[in-house]
This record gives structure tokens, sequence and C-alpha cells, in this order.
């Protein structure tokens, strides 16, 4: 049963990174350009594998925003959201346009919050690729989310089960 729910998810990650392909492309030869904003976890293994993978985007007109990151991780560090993106995706492909990550040790995490915020303001994405946590949290967002949110990125107090 195990090896079937796991060909599933692969199948949805290839289906989820061919689309995002699609999409990027399109993007680029609608507006010469292509901005996107990417996620981790284990839900984005396939995905991003399967969008290296992909032929015919040009890199160097797409503009990555990192989704989420742990407060006070280096981007050394093992269990950094940085770490992952660098290593699954942006070492895999030619330079990209801009690479926007969340600096998760930055001295004031709403001040980083702000800068992000900054540059995302006024720009369409063309391609969201997140995943959904176990407990239904979207970028730490969890349950019960904010809804009524206004901002493109917040601070967020992580449950037990998302710490550990």
């Amino acid at each position: 049963m195990e090896k079937c729910v796991y060909s599933r998810v692969q199948q949805v990650g290839v289906a989820a990174g061919t689309a995002a392909a699609k999409a990027i492309k399109e993007a680029i030869e609608t507006k010469a350009e292509a901005n996107i904003v990417l996620a981790t976890g284990t839900s984005q293994f396939e995905t991003l594998q399967n969008l290296v993978q992909a032929q015919g985007i040009d890199w160097r007109k797409v503009t990555l925003f990192h989704l989420d990151e742990y407060i006070g991780l280096q981007p050394e560090h093992p269990a950094s959201f940085r770490k992952f993106l660098k290593e699954r995706f942006l070492d895999k492909l030619p330079p990209l346009k801009a690479v926007h990550f969340v600096n998760g040790n930055a001295a004031d995490p709403h001040q980083e919050c702000q800068r992000l915020e900054d540059i995302i303001a006024g720009i369409a994405v063309d391609v969201a690729l997140v995943g959904i946590g176990e407990n239904g949290h979207l970028a730490f967002n969890d349950p019960p989310a904010d809804f009524e949110v206004q901002h493109a990125y917040i601070v967020v107090d992580m449950d037990r089960q998302d710490r550990q």
C-alpha cells in the first residue's frame, strides 16, 4: 500500500512540475519574464525535480520569491529552507534573473517581512508552488488561519507539531 501512495505522490509532483513549467514558459512568452513563489518540504521533492528537468525555460527571465523560513536559522543550517532551495533547485539551474530569499536570521523578522513585501508589491505572481502541511498549514500559517491578512509576508507562531 505505501508504494502505491508514494507512486501517487510522485505522479502529482510530476504533474505539478509539468504544469508549472508550462505556466512559466507562457509567462515568459507573454510578458518577457516570470515571477514564481517556491515553498519547500517533502511535498515539493518531485515537483522541483521535474521543474528543474523541464526543457525550454529561459531561467534568466525568472524571478524567484522564497515563501517561508524558520526564524533564527543560518542559511547553511540543515533545516534551512534557503539551503533546501539552493541545493534542490538553484544549484541545478543557470542563474535566475533574481532570487529573493527570506532571511531567517534577520535581526528583526518584522522588518524582513516588510523588506520582502516592498519587493513583491505590485508584482504579478505567475506560478506559486506550495504544499499544505500535515495540520493544514500553508507557509506555517497554522489553522485556524487568518484569511483577512493584508500582507504578503508575516511572522507566525508555529504550533508544537510543526516545531517538532
